[in-house]
């Protein structure tokens, strides 16, 4: 079992950045692969970012590339978005996911937080 806390949510103007945490706890919630995902009103959950457990491999959706950037801490159970340039079509709420690899499918991921609110205005 991994439990999973968001945190870092915020409002923001465009073109602002954010810095979006999630901590895990669980026996081995290190060893699985993270993810972030968000949902906006009315709008299917989508991938975001996905990174394996030791950091060597990333995923991006097409739409966050070069903006944002998913990071680990083993050490500290802990996974990070940065999120730069901010558009206000990033609005969502944000959810950090645990699978065991690393994946786009957000039907694959086991273990969900509650999600964060991101909130970019024009």
């Amino acid at each position: 079992q991994v439990q999973l806390v968001e945190s870092g949510g915020g409002l923001v103007q465009a073109g602002g950045s954010l810095r979006l945490s999630c901590a895990a706890s669980g026996r081995t919630s290190s060893s699985y692969a993270m993810g972030w995902f968000r949902q906006a009103p009315g709008k299917e959950r989508e991938f975001v970012a996905a990174i394996n457990w030791s950091s060597s491999i990333t995923y991006y959706a097409d739409s966050v590339k070069g903006r944002f950037t998913i990071s680990r801490d083993n050490a500290k159970n802990t996974v990070h978005l940065q999120m730069t340039t901010l558009k206000p079509e990033d609005t969502a709420v944000y959810y950090c996911a645990a699978s065991l690899i690393i994946q786009r499918l957000v039907s694959e991921y086991r273990y969900w937080g509650q999600g964060t609110q991101v909130t970019v205005s024009s």
